[in-house]
């Protein structure tokens, strides 16, 4: 990690001499980030944002998925982890300092051509349905699923280390990303995209992937959850626009629900703070509301993420 570096402006230094002014600083130096998927959007616009008020600092983002971003963090690589899920405690015994910045859910996703689409989106499916197809593989055929036609189904999961596959696992039971089984695809984007391409295909995908504006990405549909197993998809349980998936995902409602992080080794420092800062600011969460695709922290939540670092 580079460290920070705080160029002083000459004549604000004259200046303040001996008259008790404050001295004016320009922060200059580098801050990198890498990791989720999920999170790489939202980065990418808060640095721009940041960068308006801070020409002079250097910040570079890569996408990877979050146990990419947990282990460079850890490893002194970046400065910064994108980290989809929540942090476990061996890595927070290794130095793990998470900050909750965002809030966001996993969906299942569907083409729009499958099937049984209709009984897909009258019926939706139980968690339990999704345990039998993805880690007891019982459940084949979108028949035994929802009572459709019956043709196989296609199972798709991610092939790099991510908080989606990890959130859509807990979400089934106490399973890990490793127990799902499918055909392994790299990233958010691919992912989404071989559900699209596939009509018998079922994947998973971050909020910020499944919507373009206010509307459903072109060619798929999310798959209600039936949580409470009436055996029909209810109106909450249905999710075809951005703004009822945030209701959801504030109210607590929407059962695959999970918390986004920014990661650094130790409590973050320098320059790498005045960046969490902004993030986690009123300005920072006007961008996160721009961009789209995340649920913000509460003001209280914010400021008890601001206490923690400070």
């Amino acid at each position: 990690m580079k460290k920070v570096i705080y160029t002083v402006l000459i004549l604000a230094l004259l200046a303040g001499i001996g008259t008790g002014q404050a001295v004016s600083a320009e922060l200059s130096g580098s801050i990198s980030l890498s990791g989720a998927w999920a999170i790489y959007p939202l980065a990418v616009k808060w640095a721009e944002a940041f960068r308006k008020d801070h020409p002079n600092v250097r910040i570079d983002i890569s996408a990877g998925g979050a146990g990419k971003g947990m282990a460079d963090a850890l490893a002194g690589v970046v400065d910064i982890g994108m980290v989809s899920r929540e942090i476990d405690r061996a890595e927070k015994s290794r130095g793990a300092f998470p900050i909750f910045i965002a809030k966001d859910a996993v969906f299942a996703t569907i083409s729009e051509k499958n099937p049984a689409i209709k009984q897909i989106l009258s019926r939706g499916i139980t968690s339990q349905t999704l345990v039998d197809a993805y880690i007891n593989t019982k459940v084949t055929t979108w028949k035994q699923a929802v009572g459709g036609p019956g043709a196989s189904i296609h199972l798709y999961t991610r092939s790099d280390s991510c908080g989606a596959a990890s959130a859509f696992a807990r979400f089934l039971g106490k399973y890990k990303q490793e127990n799902l089984k499918g055909i392994g695809v790299y990233g958010d984007p691919g992912i989404l995209e071989a559900v699209r391409r596939d009509p018998l295909g079922i994947g998973y995908n971050n909020l910020s992937y499944v919507f373009t504006g206010d509307r459903l990405t072109r060619g798929i549909k999310l798959v209600p959850i039936d949580a409470n197993r009436n055996g029909k998809a209810d109106p909450e349980e249905r999710i075809d626009s951005r703004d009822k998936a945030y209701k959801e995902i504030a109210s607590g409602r929407y059962p695959a629900s999970r918390r986004e992080f920014f990661v650094t080794k130790g409590k973050p420092k320098g320059i790498v703070r005045e960046f969490i800062e902004f993030a986690l600011s009123d300005a920072g969460t006007r961008v996160l509301e721009d961009v789209g695709g995340y649920v913000p922290l509460s003001k209280s939540e914010r400021s008890e993420q601001l206490e923690k670092i400070r």
